[in-house]
């Protein structure tokens, strides 16, 4: 886990015009590393991203025995015959400890996993239990972090029935393995409401393109056929959700924010921002591959349900935390097992600094309030230091506890910050 730093000071602004060059996504660099590791010849990735999540999914991928060499801001993988005998530690990231053991079960022999501390508290059971239904053999004293797996070197497959209603992770971290199973993969999800529908098309997409044929059966089931996964090169988009941020802070301070290389069309939750900032009262054009957000001294609440873009909601709270009417975010109750409960930490810091905040069954209500400087805790959780850093462009006084936790999945991002409220 990043060394933790002293608290930092949230800059204020009074407005700025930038462009900011956002990295690659986080959810499509650690699919692609993957499909990658476990395809019929070397791919490219093409600018992918590099991040604490991402490095721990190349090392993860690396013990197993795939092969990585760097040529300039690209990464060539060459894919090896799996071997286990090797211990993983997957961090925080949930990419990690849910895509990398339905593929380690591939290998012959004990495959260990273990993370930060915050890691052994997030939901795993559905993991460990698909692995044990598919006949492998799984080592834990509880349904969690760590556990080891002894696989056999190959996997059956066929039906397998999951309760996937904590993180759509489950779903995905299945069916990027499928094609080199046996039988492939028939797979049904049984338990409640599914979390972040986009990310399963995403997984989709990403296994199409690489000829791997998948059928979707309504919304929980997929069939995923045996066969090679092409080896391929493949651009990385920019991570439209670390974005965010970014774009909230000119709708929050009566700035001007554009992207770059904002693609037409994704399979990222974060497009989502065009829409959900313009309810809030942004100026939103995108045109010619750049989106462009305008504060136009409007910052209004919204009542939103963000079921399929859970990870979106720190920034919209942090804006609704700013807005001149009250917001409902709902459809969130699987934001409790992420990096921490999201939902009791933005209601905990939003009224830590004045706010007034509270706690739904699946979401938050928030309603206006004259905020005020104050300690913003975060929780190891990257997006819980952005929020706190858009309320800070308004709100004097604010100190982030621990920005460095941003190198989760922007290692730049206080570089980036800085930069932005500079430019004019």
């Amino acid at each position: 886990m990043p060394e933790q730093t002293a608290p930092w000071s949230a800059p204020q602004s009074g407005g700025f015009r930038a462009r900011v060059e956002v990295p690659g996504s986080k959810s499509l660099t650690n699919r692609e590393l993957i499909l990658s590791a476990l395809a019929s010849g070397p791919s490219v990735l093409i600018s992918p991203l590099v991040s604490r999540d991402t490095e721990l999914m190349i090392s993860a991928l690396g013990l197993l025995g795939t092969e990585f060499e760097w040529q300039g801001h690209n990464l060539l993988v060459t894919p090896r015959p799996l071997s286990g005998g090797v211990k993983i530690d997957c961090g925080l990231a949930g990419t990690v400890m849910r895509f990398v053991p339905p593929m380690a079960a591939l290998a012959s022999g004990r495959v260990e996993f273990d993370g930060d501390a915050q890691a052994r508290l997030r939901p795993m059971i559905t993991t460990i239990d698909s692995l044990t239904d598919l006949g492998v053999e799984v080592e834990a004293e509880r349904k969690a972090l760590p556990f080891t797996l002894i696989g056999k070197g190959s996997i059956p497959g066929g039906r397998l029935e999951i309760d996937a209603s904590a993180s759509s992770q489950f779903v995905s971290g299945l069916l990027l393995s499928a094609p080199r199973y046996e039988s492939g993969l028939d797979l049904h999800h049984i338990g409640n409401k599914l979390p972040s529908l986009p990310h399963i098309e995403m997984t989709i997409a990403c296994l199409r393109a690489r000829g791997v044929k998948v059928e979707q059966r309504g919304d929980s089931n997929w069939v995923v056929e045996a066969g090679e996964i092409a080896g391929r090169e493949i651009v990385i988009e920019p991570d439209l959700s670390n974005a965010g941020p970014f774009l909230a802070a000119a709708l929050v301070t009566g700035g001007e924010v554009t992207i770059p290389r904002w693609p037409s069309e994704t399979t990222q939750v974060g497009k989502l921002f065009e829409d959900y900032l313009a309810q809030m009262g942004a100026e939103v054009t995108n045109s010619g591959g750049e989106l462009t957000v305008r504060g136009t001294g409007i910052i209004r609440g919204i009542d939103a349900d963000l079921s399929g873009a859970g990870e979106l909601t720190p920034t919209i709270a942090a804006v609704a935390a700013l807005a001149d009417s009250p917001s409902r975010l709902t459809g969130i109750a699987h934001l409790r097992g992420h990096e921490t409960d999201r939902i009791a930490a933005l209601v905990a810091e939003i009224n830590g600094i004045g706010g007034l905040a509270s706690e739904l069954e699946d979401g938050i209500a928030i309603s206006p309030a004259n905020l005020e400087g104050g300690l913003w805790h975060t929780y190891a959780d990257h997006r819980m230091a952005t929020a706190g850093a858009i309320i800070g462009l308004t709100v004097p006084d604010i100190e982030v506890e621990d920005i460095s936790v941003t190198t989760k999945t922007l290692p730049e991002f206080s570089n980036l910050w800085q930069q932005m409220l500079e430019s004019n």
